[in-house]
């Protein structure tokens, strides 16, 4: 009897054994840490007339932030004109996409006075004008002391009574530069605008920077590159920006991420976008720029930034036709 009682007992404590170990098990493979995959940063296009193949960037990209620090911000360049229907296609792209809205310039053709704003822009993106920040171009200035824009725009236009200023957007930085260095005073470090850009910059705590102005600093456009607008460059490369928006030339340009000196630069350098496609009659290339990625002329569009907490995406986005241009990359 005592035998089988021991031979119980045993039977007993083997069982249990092998439960405890049996339940030791799914805890070690929980603590084991769990490597995500981290993808490539990546541009795509559909090629239109005139376009040059995409070149995605090798970069690593960096994941895209919650939808609480997103935001979206949509636009373009060279826009209203009463002699072209183009703009009221535009303005209908603008006018579906939520969130903030940019102009890169030379908003209302011909001349930038208050009936070109009344007649012209008004009618079309005129829809959008409670949220626009608008930048200032060439054909602006046609109407001595921006008249015309500043009395359509009002303060968004000048917030602090210059033709220049900043906001943040989510969690980027947006600045909002006059290119048309002539008529302000100058573009260099020790001009207004100059100091006042860097004092900005230094300010600024912000991981990812947006630079929108009118004439583009690289182009493979009929104006080419604009030399004046080299200080703004500098300045923003130093401070480790990451996106410039331009307008000026009348077609769609994307360039690799270049330091100021044009050179090719995936560690610091700032990506360029020209989106001179807002209703303004397109115009050709000349010949290709280097760092040159994607060109497009024919095509009317907006583009789309979503702003991600330490990255951004990009849409190009027709009003008719099959070219189109998108990407993401992360924030320096």
């Amino acid at each position: 009897m005592l035998g089988v009682v021991i031979f119980a007992a045993t039977l007993l404590l083997l069982f249990g054994a092998i439960n405890l170990t049996r339940r030791a098990g799914p805890v070690a493979a929980a603590a084991s840490p769990t490597h995500g995959t981290q993808s490539a940063d990546t541009a795509t296009a559909a090629p239109g007339d005139g376009a040059a193949p995409a070149t995605p960037s090798p970069r690593a990209a960096t994941p895209s932030a919650s939808l609480e620090t997103d935001a979206v911000l949509s636009g373009a360049g060279d826009i209203a004109s009463c002699s072209s229907g183009a703009d009221k296609k535009t303005a209908r792209l603008v006018d579906a996409i939520p969130g903030t809205v940019f102009t890169a310039g030379d908003n209302a053709y011909d001349n930038g006075s208050e009936k070109d704003f009344q007649d012209c822009y008004d009618p079309s993106w005129g829809r959008v004008k409670d949220r626009t920040r608008p930048a200032a171009g060439n054909h602006d200035w046609q109407t001595n002391d921006l008249e015309g824009y500043l009395g359509y725009f009002g303060q968004a236009a000048a917030p602090d009574g210059k033709s220049w200023y900043s906001y943040d957007l989510g969690a980027w930085h947006i600045i909002v530069l006059d290119s048309d260095c002539s008529k302000v005073g100058g573009c260099d470090t020790g001009s207004d605008q100059g100091r006042w850009l860097a004092a900005d910059l230094k300010a600024s705590s912000a991981l990812c920077t947006l630079a929108i102005w009118h004439h583009p600093r690289f182009s493979s456009g009929i104006h080419g590159n604009a030399r004046s607008t080299d200080p703004f460059w500098r300045a923003l490369y130093a401070a480790g920006a990451d996106v410039v928006v331009n307008g000026h030339e009348h077609d769609y340009e994307r360039f690799a991420p270049q330091d100021p000196t044009g050179h090719e630069d995936r560690l610091r350098g700032m990506r360029e976008f020209i989106v001179g496609t807002g209703g303004a009659p397109q115009r050709p290339f000349l010949s290709a720029r280097p760092n040159s990625e994607l060109r497009s002329t024919g095509t009317f569009g907006i583009i789309r930034f979503d702003l991600h907490k330490a990255s951004y995406d990009w849409h190009f986005i027709p009003t008719s036709g099959d070219f189109t241009d998108s990407g993401t990359a992360p924030c320096h």
